[in-house]
């Protein structure tokens, strides 16, 4: 099929009325919906089909349904047509005054430990910046920046970056955290495989700490008893302050959340628990202007951080 007439063909009203179709099951129903003509809407389809070549709907007693060529064309149309909805979004908030827009993902550890401060004190010096940031787990930060629907995140130091560009933003130390009447709470610092007689609390099976952890028991060669596993660091404590076993967070989330709980903390003795948080970009040279500001304002908080006074 000649790719100039498929972009012909591929025009947003065809697609949104091939939607409709699918949505409403008759022809009849999308073309009211659509506010065209029953014929327009009929020629449109007849059209689409022809330049793509392949048949989108077989035609039943119920009304209308997908062939699977139109279940692959449905996938595309619906991340198209919501792609031309957030630029809409965005080219409307440019109107109102704002910036710059910059995406962002990041794993639990950095929004739950230092990002609040951090983004505070950026947003701060640019006030018509906007940011829209969502939480995953290291590796699907990095797919996330490689596939282009981020423009920055920030990692797990010990993931694989593959060909994006890193910086290091904040180091950070794994505790341990349990109940005050835990054989191991009057320790200041344990080895983890000290720990593997007790029952653990864990987070999600794609976590950094997870993997860091199941690692350390197999080179101890024994089995990590993990009673749970759990989403966040708040469940973590929370499980924790009832007696389900003990957790492993970073020490800002046990200051943050563990403390105020009544947990104790007990510092881990071994290399893993020093951590290093990265900062991922495609391009340092593509970058935004508002996203190069960004970059540069998360890959100095570590700098600032250890300033007298902070």
């Amino acid at each position: 099929m000649a790719l100039n007439n498929l972009l012909r063909r591929l025009d947003l009203t065809t697609l949104q009325l091939f939607l409709s179709i699918h949505e409403e099951g008759t022809l009849t129903r999308a073309a009211v919906r659509e506010a065209i003509a029953v014929s327009a809407a009929s020629k449109r389809l007849a059209e689409l089909e022809q330049a793509i070549g392949v048949t989108l709907f077989v035609r039943t007693a119920r009304g209308m349904d997908l062939t699977p060529a139109g279940e692959t064309l449905l996938t595309h149309a619906r991340r198209m047509l919501l792609s031309v909805e957030k630029i809409g979004q965005e080219l409307a908030e440019h109107a109102q005054g704002v910036r710059g827009y910059v995406r962002m993902v990041a794993n639990l550890s950095a929004i739950v430990e230092f990002l609040p401060e951090d983004l505070r004190a950026f947003i701060q010096l640019h006030e018509q910046v906007k940011l829209d940031l969502e939480e995953r787990p290291s590796g699907s930060v990095v797919k996330g920046v490689e596939d282009s629907w981020a423009d920055i995140g920030i990692c797990s130091g010990d993931v694989d970056t593959r060909d994006l560009h890193t910086a290091l933003y904040r180091r950070d130390q794994l505790v341990l955290v349990m109940r005050d009447d835990h054989p191991l709470a009057h320790r200041s610092r344990v080895e983890f495989a000290e720990t593997l007689d007790s029952d653990h609390v864990g987070l999600h099976a794609d976590s950094s700490i997870n993997a860091r952890t199941h690692l350390a028991s197999h080179a101890a060669g024994k089995s990590l008893k993990m009673r749970i596993h759990v989403p966040g660091f708040d469940a973590v404590c929370r499980m924790a302050q009832v007696g389900m076993g003990l957790g492993v967070i970073p020490y800002d989330v046990y200051l943050a959340i563990g403390r105020p709980l009544g947990l104790v903390s007990v510092a881990l003795d071994d290399d893993w628990a020093q951590r290093e948080l990265k900062i991922v970009v495609r391009d340092v040279k593509g970058l935004s202007p508002v996203t190069q500001a960004l970059f540069d304002h998360l890959r100095s908080a570590e700098t600032r951080a250890a300033q007298p006074g902070n």
